[in-house]
């Protein structure tokens, strides 16, 4: 994984090589509204454009206006696209956390290893970043969203390094504790005879980088379309998925490339980048596409959600079958890393 701050650093030096892109800084957007239909240009009708004024006063009037601005996007709401979905009532707890140094632990590398256990209340997931650094992200309640949140670091740090190697009995317990983490992992661990050098096991989290842990509530959303004249949704704008697949920015990014490839092909045949007809090619791409990941994402959190036996046990099987044939774990891989062709 590459952390946000890294990849907007990046993107920022980025525009820096690029003139003329003008960066409005500690700036916010106060309204959009349609442009004026009286417009005093005699070659251009701005009444059809986006007039976008900024809390500096200043106004602009965009041939295409890209809403980036996130699941409550003001742009959205400006175009009239309505998105349709639910509520998981589950919360994704995030936080920064560094692995214990596994040199005298285990001779495998973590870097390149991402783990995800699926509890009865949402699955839990560690992605892998440089160094001896790993991103988490908790699906939850939003009650125990709260206690975690809540707890001293060595606590918490307990209760994720738990929740990759305790049963469930032993896990509801701890997650009722006040304090006492640490030696209650310590012993339970000690009576169930886990064995840390096991490969479904990550290693120990040692710390929680300070102010990190975070939460925030889960939903499904789907806007309706991601395109109408002058206007293009992208990103959390026009969908919203659940993070079990970590998915989230991946589909964010395939939007930009898609949108990209869209505008680069309407200016060399000589078109407006506003005008809905050419629009509509990023928009009959990009909403299918991110419309089977969204039904796949959610369909995995429904079907995790169960905890009947013998659907539990032809759950596991699948997955084992998935892992053991290459060519669909690969096709499987691809699609989640983004590459389909």
């Amino acid at each position: 994984m590459t952390e946000n701050p890294n990849l907007q650093r990046a993107l920022l030096q980025r525009l820096d090589q690029l003139p003329p892109v003008n960066v409005f800084d500690s700036t916010k957007v106060a309204t959009i509204e349609d442009g004026p239909s009286d417009s005093s240009q005699a070659t251009l009708d701005l009444a059809s454009y986006p007039s976008v004024t900024l809390s500096s006063g200043k106004t602009i009037f965009a041939r295409l206006l890209v809403g980036a601005d996130g699941l409550n996007s003001p742009v959205r709401k400006y175009a009239g696209i309505h998105t349709r979905g639910w509520d998981y009532e589950r919360h994704g707890v995030v936080a920064t956390l560094k692995l214990k140094d596994g040199k005298t632990e285990r001779p495998r590398d973590d870097i390149t290893v991402a783990y995800q256990r699926f509890l009865p209340s949402g699955p839990i997931a560690l992605l892998a970043m440089p160094g001896n650094y790993t991103t988490l992200v908790w699906s939850t309640t939003a009650e125990q969203a709260a206690k975690l949140k809540s707890l001293e670091s060595n606590d918490f740090v307990a209760m994720v390094n738990a929740a990759f190697r305790l049963g469930q009995v032993d896990l509801e317990y701890m997650s009722h504790l006040d304090s006492g983490h640490g030696e209650e992992l310590a012993w339970r661990c000690g009576v169930t005879g886990i064995k840390e050098d096991e490969a479904c096991i990550p290693r120990m989290v040692e710390n929680v980088q300070h102010e990190s842990v975070a939460s925030f509530p889960l939903r499904y959303r789907q806007a309706d379309a991601y395109t109408s004249s002058r206007i293009a949704l992208i990103g959390d704008a026009a969908h919203t998925v659940h993070p079990l697949a970590g998915q989230g920015l991946n589909m964010g990014l395939a939007d930009v490339q898609s949108l990209t490839r869209t505008i680069e092909y309407t200016v060399e045949h000589g078109g407006d980048i506003g005008d809905e007809m050419y629009l509509d090619r990023y928009n009959s791409i990009m909403w299918m596409q991110n419309n089977r990941m969204l039904g796949v994402t959610d369909k995995l959190h429904k079907l995790y959600g169960v905890s009947w036996g013998p659907l539990v046990g032809i759950r596991r099987l699948g997955l084992k079958m998935v892992d053991q044939v290459g060519p669909v774990k690969g096709w499987l891989m691809r699609q989640a890393g983004g590459i389909t062709t």
